[in-house]
C-alpha cells in the first residue's frame, strides 16, 4: 500500500511542486486526480482547474497538508536519506541559505509570477481580459526581483549555493508557464544571461520533466 498520497490536478503550480519533490526523493507516491468535469477538454488540465494556484492536499498517515511548501520540507525532513540528500541543504548553514531563496519564492518572486501566469497565459482561453494595468505592475516587480538573481546567479549555478535544492525546486511552476505560454513572460527570464542559464538548467532536470509529461496527459476519473 503507498503511504503517501497526493489529491490533485499535476498542471496547478502547487501540486507540480509537490510532485517535483517527490520524484526528487525518489519516493513512492499515489496520485488521485480530482477531476471535477465530465466531458473532454482540448485545453490544459490547468484551466480546468479555473485558478492559478490550483490546491493541493497531501496525505501521510493520520497527517494531511495543504501548503505544498510545508509539503516539501516535510518530504525533505522526514526522508533526508533517501534520493537527493542535498535537496535541504546538509548542516544548518545550508539549510539557513535555502530558506532564505525559499521566503524570496513565496513572498517576492510567488505573487507577481502568479499573477503575470494568469493574465499573460490563461485570462483569455478561460474568456476574461487581461488586465494591463495589473500585467505591467507586475512586470516591473518580477524583473527588480530577477535583476536580483541574475547577480546571485552569476556567483553560483544555483540560488543557494552550487547544488540544486529546494530554493530553485519552488520557483519551477510558474517560470514553467511564464516560459511556454508567453513570449513577453518568457522574455523576462531570457534576457538575463544568468538567470536563462539557471532557467535551463532547472527545467531540465528529470524531475521536472516527469511532472510536465503528467500536466499533458487527460486526467482519469476521479480515483476513490
Amino acid at each position: 500500500m503507498v503511504g503517501l498520497k497526493v489529491f490533485g490536478q499535476p498542471a496547478s503550480t502547487e501540486v507540480s511542486r509537490v510532485l517535483t519533490c517527490l520524484f526528487e526523493k525518489n519516493l513512492e507516491f499515489q496520485l488521485v486526480r480530482i477531476d471535477t468535469f465530465k466531458k473532454e477538454h482540448k485545453i490544459p488540465e490547468f484551466l480546468q482547474l479555473q485558478d492559478p494556484s490550483g490546491q493541493v492536499t497531501f496525505r501521510e498517515g493520520d497527517l494531511t497538508l495543504i501548503d505544498s511548501r510545508k509539503i516539501i520540507r516535510h518530504l525533505c525532513d522526514k526522508y533526508a536519506d533517501q534520493g537527493n540528500k542535498k535537496l535541504y541543504g546538509n548542516g544548518s548553514l545550508e539549510k539557513a541559505s535555502i530558506e532564505q531563496w525559499l521566503q524570496a519564492e513565496a513572498q517576492n518572486f510567488g505573487p507577481p509570477s502568479a499573477e503575470l501566469v494568469f493574465h499573460l497565459a490563461f485570462a483569455k482561453p478561460l474568456g476574461k481580459e487581461p488586465n494591463m494595468s495589473i500585467i505591467e505592475e507586475n512586470e516591473k516587480r518580477l524583473s527588480d526581483i530577477l535583476d536580483v538573481y541574475d547577480q546571485r546567479l552569476g556567483k553560483n549555478a544555483f540560488l543557494a549555493g552550487d547544488e540544486f535544492t529546494l530554493a530553485d525546486l519552488s520557483h519551477l511552476p510558474n517560470t514553467h508557464y511564464l516560459l511556454t505560454r508567453c513570449e513577453r513572460g518568457k522574455k523576462l527570464f531570457t534576457e538575463r544571461k544568468n538567470v536563462a542559464r539557471w532557467v535551463n538548467d532547472i527545467t531540465n532536470r528529470e524531475s521536472w520533466k516527469k511532472v510536465t509529461e503528467m500536466q499533458n496527459e487527460h486526467p482519469g476519473p476521479l480515483e476513490k
